[in-house]
Protein backbone atom coordinates (compact mmCIF):
# COMPACT_ATOMS: atom_id res chain seq x y z
CA UNK A 1 0.00 0.00 0.00
CA UNK A 2 2.55 2.71 0.86
CA UNK A 3 4.89 1.42 -2.11
CA UNK A 4 1.94 2.43 -4.53
CA UNK A 5 1.58 5.86 -2.55
CA UNK A 6 5.52 6.49 -2.68
CA UNK A 7 5.33 5.98 -6.73
CA UNK A 8 2.36 8.85 -7.13
CA UNK A 9 3.83 11.18 -4.65
CA UNK A 10 6.61 12.24 -6.75
CA UNK A 11 4.29 12.62 -9.94
CA UNK A 12 1.44 15.08 -7.91
CA UNK A 13 4.34 16.90 -6.76
CA UNK A 14 5.43 18.13 -10.46
CA UNK A 15 1.83 18.10 -11.57
CA UNK A 16 1.24 20.51 -8.39
CA UNK A 17 4.24 22.51 -9.22
CA UNK A 18 3.23 22.75 -12.68
CA UNK A 19 -0.06 24.11 -11.91
CA UNK A 20 0.82 26.77 -9.05
CA UNK A 21 3.26 27.89 -12.29
CA UNK A 22 0.57 28.42 -14.20
CA UNK A 23 -1.64 30.39 -12.30
CA UNK A 24 1.68 32.34 -11.37
CA UNK A 25 1.63 33.14 -15.86
CA UNK A 26 -1.64 34.12 -15.68
CA UNK A 27 -1.50 36.17 -12.98
CA UNK A 28 1.74 38.19 -14.66
CA UNK A 29 -0.60 38.41 -17.60
CA UNK A 30 -3.81 39.88 -15.97
CA UNK A 31 -3.03 41.79 -13.07
CA UNK A 32 -3.25 45.47 -13.34
CA UNK A 33 0.71 46.90 -12.50
CA UNK A 34 3.78 46.18 -12.50
CA UNK A 35 4.28 46.00 -8.51
CA UNK A 36 0.70 42.84 -8.57
CA UNK A 37 2.68 41.04 -11.40
CA UNK A 38 5.79 41.23 -9.78
CA UNK A 39 4.04 39.74 -6.22
CA UNK A 40 2.23 36.95 -8.40
CA UNK A 41 5.26 36.06 -10.38
CA UNK A 42 7.90 36.23 -6.97
CA UNK A 43 5.38 34.07 -5.11
CA UNK A 44 3.84 31.62 -7.62
CA UNK A 45 6.90 31.15 -9.08
CA UNK A 46 9.22 30.13 -5.82
CA UNK A 47 5.98 27.87 -4.61
CA UNK A 48 6.02 25.87 -7.65
CA UNK A 49 9.91 25.81 -8.42
CA UNK A 50 9.27 24.68 -4.79
CA UNK A 51 6.89 21.97 -5.67
CA UNK A 52 8.71 20.48 -8.95
CA UNK A 53 11.96 20.74 -6.57
CA UNK A 54 9.89 18.33 -4.20
CA UNK A 55 8.91 16.23 -6.73
CA UNK A 56 12.42 15.50 -8.66
CA UNK A 57 14.02 15.02 -4.62
CA UNK A 58 10.95 12.87 -4.46
CA UNK A 59 11.40 10.48 -7.07
CA UNK A 60 15.33 10.49 -7.22
CA UNK A 61 17.96 9.36 -4.67
CA UNK A 62 20.97 10.04 -3.29
CA UNK A 63 22.91 13.30 -4.53
CA UNK A 64 20.54 14.19 -7.21
CA UNK A 65 18.02 14.26 -4.40
CA UNK A 66 20.70 15.88 -2.18
CA UNK A 67 20.90 18.40 -5.07
CA UNK A 68 17.26 18.92 -5.35
CA UNK A 69 16.53 19.35 -1.94
CA UNK A 70 19.46 22.43 -1.92
CA UNK A 71 18.08 24.35 -4.97
CA UNK A 72 15.05 24.10 -2.96
CA UNK A 73 16.35 26.31 -0.30
CA UNK A 74 17.88 28.66 -2.58
CA UNK A 75 14.81 29.16 -4.23
CA UNK A 76 12.71 29.58 -1.25
CA UNK A 77 15.20 32.08 0.55
CA UNK A 78 16.12 34.29 -2.42
CA UNK A 79 12.98 34.88 -4.64
CA UNK A 80 10.97 36.65 -2.15
CA UNK A 81 14.39 38.32 -1.45
CA UNK A 82 14.59 39.37 -5.17
CA UNK A 83 11.19 40.43 -5.46
CA UNK A 84 11.15 42.99 -2.97
CA UNK A 85 14.53 44.34 -3.97
CA UNK A 86 13.07 45.76 -7.26
CA UNK A 87 9.70 46.40 -5.72
CA UNK A 88 11.69 48.87 -3.49
CA UNK A 89 13.81 49.99 -7.15
CA UNK A 90 10.75 50.33 -8.87
CA UNK A 91 9.30 52.54 -5.83
CA UNK A 92 12.28 54.70 -5.28
CA UNK A 93 12.72 55.38 -9.55
CA UNK A 94 9.26 56.83 -9.64
CA UNK A 95 6.74 54.04 -10.47
CA UNK A 96 4.03 54.59 -8.03
CA UNK A 97 1.41 51.38 -7.00
CA UNK A 98 -2.26 51.78 -7.13
CA UNK A 99 -2.91 52.20 -4.00
CA UNK A 100 -6.06 51.39 -2.11
CA UNK A 101 -7.63 52.49 0.96
CA UNK A 102 -4.49 52.47 2.80
CA UNK A 103 -2.42 54.35 0.83
CA UNK A 104 1.33 54.10 0.21
CA UNK A 105 3.38 53.52 3.00
CA UNK A 106 6.92 53.64 1.61
CA UNK A 107 5.95 56.77 -0.08
CA UNK A 108 5.47 58.39 3.42
CA UNK A 109 8.07 57.20 5.23
CA UNK A 110 10.35 58.12 2.18
CA UNK A 111 8.89 62.22 2.63
CA UNK A 112 9.52 61.86 6.08
CA UNK A 113 13.00 60.77 5.51
CA UNK A 114 13.70 63.64 3.10
CA UNK A 115 12.17 66.16 5.25
CA UNK A 116 14.63 64.83 8.00
CA UNK A 117 17.72 64.74 5.55
CA UNK A 118 16.68 68.51 4.93
CA UNK A 119 16.43 70.10 8.63
CA UNK A 120 19.37 71.12 9.90
CA UNK A 121 20.45 69.58 13.21
CA UNK A 122 20.10 71.45 16.12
Amino acid sequence: MSHGLLAWLPSALLLGGALVGLVGAIGVLRLPDSYTRMHSASKAGALGAALVLGGVAAASSGASALGAVFALVIVLATAPLAAHAVARAAHRSGMTPKTGALGDALARDLQAERRAEEEPPP
